[in-house]
């Protein structure tokens, strides 16, 4: 956010675009099996403002071939007027490379004076970021299934691809440097550093450090060390799914790794030492960057997402997972996914997870599980008779009281829904039930909480709606009993081959097609350090994002001179569209917006040997009408190429952020011509003409998408080419969507706590008694203002705030801070107001808006503000 004083923005969009009536046209509404989780509208309210800033000076950096000298002089400057202007801040990162300027620390009520210091092109807010955390279970080392969804299985086996010479960093928690899998010499190796498989790296951090406030173990203050270990595991789940080499193999076992250490061994990390890492692996001439980290609802403006594509400037290939933000609705991609020459990473679901197991008789089956947290951890041995707490699996989901005793010694096997399952535990442990078995209502997997009070001192875990049936109907037919044991079960997954329900929802706030590509993410087995087990699960996209990056290895091993730009269009044409997750029997294919061109095949990108060019269409704002480009088919073969040109789309989304709603009404699609011969060496165009779908009631401001699908008569692999677009006017979304609480506020800072302030208020202008308004954001807007006038008299006292690119907020009831600390500025004049009465004005410019256009602003007035120094 350009000379900003808050973080992002939330909700719904409106639906009342230039729209006409449902009924004139026929609305396919489309219902998904089960309901995606959506945030609480009635939570109470959420204070997302950071303390933490980027702050963009003037100058190119060095990435956009600034001067060193210019730099150095710019940042002298700033220091120097700060200690003038009475800015107490702490300097935390100073940054040249792939930024200029710093991160810094600096109180909410001085917000504004860092805003408006001369040479500061724009202050964003430093993201703190959370590593997703483990899934229970483990069991033998392998990665096959997650590896066969990819392709990369046959580019080992039959291509002989392994990333041999290809240098892969990954930015994370570290790397175990001792584990066999990466060339160490296990727990009790001590293996040096740099070694031969992990050859260059940084700890930015040290073991203590954690970034989250509200952490008893918070610890803001980085102690940096050159050896980049991981205690926490994530990092070395995520290099090896890139490249682990022994009992388990990743995508590309041979690749060389710089491991950047940017979290402590617990807890949450920063976006500036991000930055940092980014600067440092280009300097140590890595040629992919894996980031399964980032900051959601961001634009591709943020500092890492530009530092990101500066990179890929420089020739890093710079590969990042999208968010695991899918809960909090459209728009939720994070960066740096969202820079513009990112590749952003989906996440599917893998086709069979590995999980801890209890075994079943009569014939010891062994039935995968998730413990329920809250709740003791399962035993490792013993034996109890398994038994329904209903007659029937209608009755069975214990929501009511239970005969005392009913269930002494026993397992309880009780179905999900209807009340929650701390209810249900809790029934089943107050009638002597030793253990609890929940079963899935739904295709599925999980991980259940039991928390409440009194708490539930008995084992609970979760299973499969399937295999709940399956026991159901055992105890049905006689006495069955379960075993507690080290087992553990390679399981089906439902959900596998489809789209994490945890995985972000484009698009970029600028319209941009993102993410751009999706691989395996949900329950991925995979290295962690040889101190926590040495092998275990975890589910995110950041476990997709790594997928990729072990592709691009494999790519630029087989085909070394590709340029960092091109690899991105490579993998797209390649990739393969999956159905819809909501409801995958109906046939429809998951929205383009949320998917991008699908699943990656990196057996197919490496034997294509044609490009389609651009790799995607960003379509933009459907009131244009019908839009019309040119699609370059280069043929880099030894032989002509005949493809016969279709479309086939994805499912259109609904206007709401938060509670996506979908539709099959989709764009129709043109061709200049349906057939196509392309000559060996030889790139012709044809063009494709979109016509988005007509803009409905229901539909309005939801977006769309689909597939130019290019199907070549020679065996080759298909290629296909994604695009999407927004339907109807984009400026008619909302933006200053009113909440529960009735935001925008005027209010006053009293302890940790804001006052709304309806009537107006006076302020000392001293310490925290300033004015503080709390806005929430619905959607992303391009820039943002604040402008002090006269209460009586309505003279301009000039500008209080000026910042662009404002994220959203993440929740329905989120919001930011803004203050303001009685300066204005105009030109690079600053004025301090005299003692008065005065209002303060508010004004948005909704993303993609013309600043010209009065429309596309939206403004809000606050109440009367007195200042009385």
């Amino acid at each position: 956010m350009k000379k900003s004083s808050m973080i992002a923005i939330s909700l719904l969009a409106s639906a009342c675009l230039a729209a006409v009536a449902d009924d004139a046209f026929e609305v396919n509404w489309v219902q998904p099996e089960s309901p995606a989780p959506a945030p609480d509208p009635d939570a109470g309210p959420v204070d997302e403002t950071p303390q933490r800033w980027f702050v963009e000076l003037s100058n190119a950096p060095l990435g956009d071939n600034g001067s060193t000298a210019a730099l150095q002089t710019e940042k002298q400057t700033f220091r120097a007027a700060a200690r003038n202007a009475g800015l107490r801040y702490i300097e935390n990162y100073a940054f040249d490379n792939l930024f200029n300027g710093f991160s810094v620390t600096v109180s909410r009520a001085q917000l504004g004076t860092l805003a408006r210091m001369p040479g500061v092109k724009a202050i964003y807010p430093v993201e703190t970021i959370a590593p997703p955390e483990p899934l229970p279970g483990g069991g033998a080392p392998e990665l096959y299934t997650a590896l066969a969804m990819t392709g990369a299985d046959v580019a080992q086996n039959s291509l002989g691809l392994d990333g041999r010479g290809v240098r892969v960093a990954v930015m994370d928690t570290g790397i175990d440097i001792d584990h066999p899998a990466f060339g160490g010499g296990g727990v009790n190796g001590a293996t040096a550093f740099p070694s031969a498989r992990v050859a260059t790296g940084y700890d930015f951090v040290g073991d203590a450090f954690n970034a989250d406030a509200t952490s008893p173990s918070y610890n803001p203050v980085p102690t940096p060390d050159a050896r980049p270990d991981d205690c926490a595991g994530h990092g070395t789940h995520v290099a090896g799914i890139i490249g682990a080499d022994g009992a388990l193999k990743g995508v590309a076992p041979k690749v060389t790794f710089g491991a950047y250490r940017v979290f402590g061994c617990e807890g949450s990390t920063t976006a500036d030492i991000m930055l940092a890492a980014m600067e440092r692996a280009l300097s140590d001439r890595m040629q992919v960057l894996n980031m399964s980290i980032g900051a959601a609802y961001q634009w591709p403006e943020y500092p890492t997402a530009k530092a990101a594509s500066r990179l890929v400037n420089k020739g890093v290939v710079v590969v990042a997972s999208a968010g695991n933000s899918g809960a909090t609705g459209m728009y939720s991609l994070g960066a740096p996914s969202v820079g513009d020459k990112v590749i952003s990473v989906a996440s599917f679901d893998n086709t069979a997870v590995r999980l801890p197991a209890f075994s079943v008789s009569p014939d010891d089956r062994k039935v995968g599980f998730s413990a329920a947290t809250s709740a003791p951890p399962p035993p490792s041995s013993g034996t109890a008779v398994l038994a329904r707490t209903g007659t029937t699996a209608s009755t069975a989901d214990a929501c009511s009281a239970l005969p005392a005793n009913s269930l002494a010694g026993k397992a309880a096997l009780i179905r999900r829904g209807t009340c929650s399952f701390y209810i249900k535990a809790a029934n089943a442990q107050a009638a002597g039930a030793a253990a609890v078995v929940l079963y899935n209502n739904a295709a599925g997997f999980i991980t259940p909480t039991v928390a409440g009070t009194p708490s539930i001192n008995i084992p609970v875990v979760a299973i499969s709606m399937d295999d709940g049936a399956l026991l159901d109907g055992r105890i049905a037919a006689g006495p069955t009993q379960l075993t507690w044991g080290p087992f553990q079960a390679s399981v089906p997954n439902p959900t596998g081959g489809l789209i994490s329900s945890f995985s972000s929802w484009g698009l970029s706030p600028d319209l941009q097609l993102k993410p751009e590509i999706g691989a395996p993410g949900g329950s991925i087995y995979s290295t962690i350090p040889l101190e926590l087990g040495g092998y275990g699960s975890m589910s995110g996209t950041s476990m997709a994002s790594p997928h990729v990056a072990g592709a691009v290895a494999l790519l630029l091993q087989a085909a070394p001179r590709t340029a960092a730009g091109a690899v991105r269009t490579i993998l797209e044409n390649s990739a393969q569209p999956k159905l819809w997750s909501g409801n995958p029997g109906l046939g429809f294919l998951e929205p383009v917006q949320r998917q991008g061109s699908g699943m990656l095949r990196i057996d197919n990108a490496v034997l294509s040997t044609t490009r389609i060019e651009p790799a995607n269409l960003s379509l933009g704002e459907s009131q244009a009408g019908p839009q019309t480009r040119t699609l370059v088919l280069d043929n880099r073969g030894r032989r002509a190429v005949t493809y016969t040109l279709s479309s086939v789309n994805g499912l259109t989304t609904g206007p709401s952020t938060y509670t996506p709603s979908f539709f099959s009404n989709g764009a129709s699609v043109a061709f200049s011509r349906s057939t196509i011969t392309v000559p060996p060496s030889t790139a012709l165009g044809v063009a494709v003409t979109v016509t988005p779908p007509p803009t409905l009631a229901s539909t309005a401001g939801g977006l769309y998408g689909g597939f130019v699908v290019a199907t070549p008569d020679d065996g080759s692999p298909v290629l296909r080419v994604p695009f999407a677009g927004y339907i109807g006017d984009y400026q008619a979304r909302q933006v200053l969507v009113p909440t529960a609480f009735g935001f925008p506020w005027l209010a006053k800072l009293s302890g940790a706590n804001y006052v709304n302030q309806p009537s107006g208020a006076t302020y000392t202008m001293t310490g925290n008694d300033v004015p503080f308004f709390l806005i929430h954001f619905e959607h992303q807007s391009q820039k943002v203002r604040m402008t002090v006038r006269d209460a009586d008299s309505g003279k301009s006292w000039h500008r209080a705030l000026q910042t662009e690119w404002m994220g959203r907020n993440s929740t329905p009831t989120g919001f930011f801070a803004f203050t303001w600390d009685g300066t204005t500025v105009a030109g690079n004049k600053t004025y301090t107001v005299p003692n008065g009465r005065y209002t303060v004005e508010l004004e948005v410019l909704k993303a993609l808006g013309d600043a010209e256009n009065p429309a596309h602003w939206e403004t809000w007035t606050s109440p009367v503000i007195t200042v009385n120094r």
